[in-house]
């Protein structure tokens, strides 16, 4: 027995020498090849399994550039976007100062957070829907009508797109910016029954008795080749949010698969960040604002109405538990 102990720790021992030995020196001018799956937090890549197009990437979103993204290019500087936008300052995201020292502030101000203290202070992944449809609007509209931002939109064939890096407190939730990551699904919205004339321009009969989307925008933005999007529930969903009855159709199968590997990820990367969903003591889903106590406590995921009032998203049709069991189930 000692012999096969012995025997089996000699291979070990051989084989990883032969890892290290196999292990080269990088070459200067080498390049570090990406896999298209990484997300960026305090300039450190982390895999999501999922497609990811970061701001640096042909095709992003860049949140950190003063230039307005879709307007003619001599009139996207500052000077024009004051007269032309009405916008109020350059920015669209800040940093992120709740809770820190004097001497953090003067060290993060310039760009230095570190990882670790970045986990002491995002607890918080707040999910949106856009209103838009496509990504490519939400961007146009978030970056050059509005000034505002947020860290990730989520395309309906599933593409991520990331526009600043975590470390920034980009400009989305309002009382919970400091502490939040969040994200921008495309999706045209919810609406009151009796209101559904922009669901019925965004959605069309299905051979099979469903319905596709079919976006009435010139250009989709779509990275997949002749994307087709159905709802993953065909029918129209209604739930009431925030004392509102609403109708809804459901996101993509594709969307609700990044969204879980990206969940996923997030709440490995920072261990505040609890992979749930705010419930009652039922262990049903809270459908309207947490009171500011509770709001002020919570760590996990929330969609943007359990933060204000006036907001509705992301809506009926999101499935909580598909998103976060799906989360837990790759994080095991």
């Amino acid at each position: 027995m000692k012999l096969t102990c012995r025997f089996f720790a000699s291979m070990i021992a051989l084989a990883l020498a032969a890892v290290a030995s196999s292990a080269r020196a990088a070459e200067v001018g080498e390049s570090l090849p990406r896999v298209g799956d990484e997300i960026v937090v305090c300039g450190q890549l982390f895999h999501t399994t999922a497609p990811v197009v970061l701001w640096m990437d042909p095709g992003g979103y860049d949140a950190y550039r003063v230039e307005r993204r879709f307007s003619p290019y001599d009139r996207s500087d500052w000077r024009h976007s004051v007269e032309d936008a009405k916008l109020d300052t350059p920015n669209r995201y800040g940093l992120r100062t709740d809770g820190l020292t004097d001497e953090q502030r003067e060290q993060f101000r310039g760009g230095g957070w570190d990882l670790p203290a970045l986990q002491e202070t995002v607890d918080q992944f707040v999910i949106h829907y856009d209103v838009c449809g496509v990504s490519r609007t939400c961007f146009k509209v978030l970056h050059d009508a509005r000034g505002l931002s947020v860290h990730f939109m989520l395309d309906a064939d599933g593409t991520i797109y990331q526009t600043l890096d975590l470390k920034e407190r980009a400009w989305h939730a309002t009382t919970s910016n400091s502490r939040s990551v969040g994200v921008e699904i495309a999706h045209i919205g919810a609406y009151p029954a009796n209101d559904d004339g922009v669901l019925q321009r965004w959605y069309v009969p299905h051979g099979d008795g469903g319905v596709m989307l079919r976006p009435p925008v010139k250009e989709t933005g779509f990275r997949t080749p002749n994307f087709v999007g159905r709802p993953a529930r065909e029918q129209l969903v209604t739930g009431t949010i925030q004392g509102r009855e609403l109708v809804q159709y459901d996101f993509t199968p594709e969307q609700y698969e990044s969204l879980a590997k990206l969940t996923a990820t997030l709440c490995t990367v920072f261990p505040k960040l609890q992979c749930r969903y705010p419930v009652d003591e039922a262990g049903q889903l809270i459908p309207h604002k947490l009171p500011d106590e509770q709001l002020n406590d919570y760590q996990g995921v929330l969609g943007h109405y359990h933060i204000q009032t006036n907001k509705t998203d992301p809506g009926p049709a999101f499935d909580w538990e598909k998103v976060i069991g799906e989360a837990q189930t790759l994080m095991q």
